[in-house]
């Protein structure tokens, strides 16, 4: 059975905006803010409760899909038809750390996949900004700006003060490392940004902010969507080859290894070398 990207991405908007729904409404009193892989990787009631209001809404539509979400794993129906041919992949609150700060970048994340792997609709809502993102495949990537839409054409070539945009794993061992390939990582652009959401960061290299995104680390959910997105608009986007939920994996070691980059094909082109090359990405 195929599967039409444009019915996905109807349903990915009612899903993310559900996960959105529960983020706006934010109070200090009810964070119940807790640590997972260390004193900076937490998990808020309002993760929680925002997963399970996109699943909601998923399963309620496309019972026979799988899902796959970051707070709640991976739920497989017991039968499957056709339409269990789709898998959704679901980060409910990415920038929880911003979020529990109270730094506005953060948002509901919600993508679709077909059976082969192929990302086919991808919507990213942050209503702290009051934007939404969203890409169907084929049909470009747009934006929804304080009630403006806009089609998104990615970051301006050849202009000055370029940004490179990334973001640091928790693991404080892993992180020297990472710093120590910024260097390397940052040749041909201005100035960095860490924004602090690897979803509204690939979306903002799809509406031009930054000039290239380039991260180690992610979790499918943190660039299922947003990848989607920027290379509808554009960019050239590579997506890390990992095991899949499905299969078990992947495990932190393979995780840190692959990188998401989008913007340039020079850039994802000199990832691409670096890392390839037999000490990968050496230090600057």
């Amino acid at each position: 059975m195929n599967v039409s990207p444009t019915e996905l991405l109807h349903l990915a908007k009612q899903a993310a905006s559900a996960g959105a729904d529960v983020l706006a409404r934010r109070s200090i009193e009810t964070l119940g803010a807790q640590n997972k892989s260390s004193d900076s990787d937490w998990v808020t009631a309002f993760d929680v409760a925002a997963e399970r209001a996109v699943r909601d809404v998923i399963s309620r539509s496309r019972p026979h899909d799988v899902i796959t979400g970051e707070e709640l794993g991976t739920t497989v129906p017991d039968r499957t038809t056709g339409a269990g041919q789709v898998r959704w992949s679901i980060d409910p609150l990415d920038g929880t750390t911003n979020f529990i700060r109270n730094i506005v970048y953060y948002c509901t994340s919600v993508a679709a996949a077909d059976a082969d792997g192929r990302w086919l609709a991808g919507v990213v809502h942050a209503p702290a900004l009051d934007r939404i993102y969203w890409a169907a495949r084929g049909q470009g990537a747009w934006l929804r700006d304080h009630g403006r839409i806009v089609r998104l054409e990615g970051p301006e070539v050849g202009r000055k003060g370029t940004l490179l945009g990334t973001g640091f794993t928790y693991d404080a061992e892993a992180r020297v490392q990472q710093v120590g390939e910024l260097a390397s990582l940052m040749e041909g652009f201005g100035d960095i940004r860490r924004i602090g959401s690897a979803a509204l960061d690939l979306c903002m290299v799809a509406d031009g902010t930054l000039d290239g995104y380039v991260e180690r680390g992610l979790n499918e959910h943190d660039w299922a969507a947003g990848a989607l997105i920027a290379e509808e608009a554009g960019a050239t986007v590579l997506r890390p080859e990992l095991t899949t939920a499905l299969a078990g994996g992947p495990d932190e070691a393979e995780r840190f290894m692959a990188f998401t980059v989008a913007g340039s094909p020079d850039l994802v082109g000199r990832v691409t070398a670096l890392t390839a090359a037999p000490d990968g990405i050496a230090p600057g």
